[in-house]
């Protein structure tokens, strides 16, 4: 049975804040249909980084952001969906956007069922004015860069591009010993990078869909989800939902970041993923429940999306499941 929202896992931003340094390991979250967990690191007075590994369907999040507040978002693997001032927007992977952090409760929705991805909440009360402290060439000051793109209502987003990639590539597996430092060395990086974008651009722009499309989009992954044991084509969709088969494509991909036939694949595989761990039955078993008919088919299935194979996954370490 699916939780409604207003079952769904409520998360206090301010328990996460508490938690700043390495020690404090992984954070659980208790998301709805799955698990995530986060880990906070202090890199500057009120700068704080912070790392998501989520493998469920959602989760609220209770804030309490001051106006001079907000955030960078970086999508490394999956999609991440978030409503701001009644807007939706998705990060698909190698996206970033930078947005006020708003107060309230913030749903996020994880549509692909896997996120990884780290967040920068900078607090302009708390944070240096300008950085040219740390760096006597790097004269950017945090309270710029949020007028630059906070300053309307919306998300700008960068769609994934090299000099993006280049600035996180090596944040996400960076040696214990020198993580303190490295840390503060990209984020000022990437501030000075964000001080010079063009925000008019194609690169930059606001990317926002209305709730119209998110309910069609989400009412879709939601009949999928629940008929995972059959194969459901796009003709059979346009017929459940009255729409054309043209708004069925273009309503999940754009919520979703991918086709229909690969959400599809990836929802059956993630969740016999969970499965292959969580329970005692056999590949063949496992494989019968998404509607293969031989453990072979299944097997290459499951490799196309999760990397290994349904035994190799089986045998994973806890620490390598985090980073699939």
């Amino acid at each position: 049975m699916r939780k409604t929202t207003e079952e769904r896992t409520c998360v206090s931003s301010n328990d996460i804040c508490r938690m700043k340094s390495a020690e404090s390991g992984l954070i659980p979250l208790e998301c709805s249909d799955g698990e995530g967990w986060v880990r906070c690191y202090q890199v500057f007075p009120g700068i704080q980084l912070r790392f998501y590994d989520i493998h469920g369907e959602s989760y609220w999040m209770d804030t309490q952001a001051g106006e001079e507040e907000f955030e960078i978002i970086h999508c490394r693997e999956g999609r991440v969906e978030e409503c701001r001032r009644e807007h939706f927007y998705c990060l698909s992977a190698g996206d970033l956007t930078v947005c006020p952090t708003e107060s309230g409760r913030i749903y996020r929705h994880f549509p692909l069922r896997h996120y990884h991805g780290m967040t920068i909440i900078v607090n302009l009360r708390q944070a240096p004015r300008c950085l040219s402290c740390f760096l006597e060439d790097v004269n950017v000051e945090p309270g710029a860069l949020r007028e630059k793109f906070c300053s309307s209502p919306g998300a700008f987003v960068a769609r994934s591009q090299p000099a993006v990639a280049h600035i996180f590539s090596e944040l996400y597996s960076v040696p214990e010993k020198i993580q303190k430092g490295y840390f503060k060395v990209k984020v000022l990086e990437l501030f000075l990078f964000l001080s010079c974008v063009d925000i008019s651009t194609d690169e930059w722009v606001k990317r926002n869909y209305s709730p119209s499309q998110r309910q069609l989009a989400m009412e879709i992954c939601d009949y999928l989800n629940d008929h995972m044991d059959r194969r459901v084509t796009i003709e059979q969709l346009a017929g459940r939902f009255h729409v054309s088969e043209t708004q069925i494509k273009a309503s999940v991909k754009s919520v979703c970041g991918v086709s229909v036939s690969s959400y599809i694949r990836m929802l059956k595989m993630k969740t016999a993923a969970r499965m292959l761990r969580d329970t005692d039955l056999t590949v063949l078993q496992v494989s019968s429940r998404f509607g293969y008919d031989n453990a072979s088919k299944f097997s290459s299935a499951f490799k196309k999306v999760m990397g290994v194979t349904p035994k190799e996954y089986r045998n994973l370490s806890d620490e390598e499941l985090i980073s699939q």
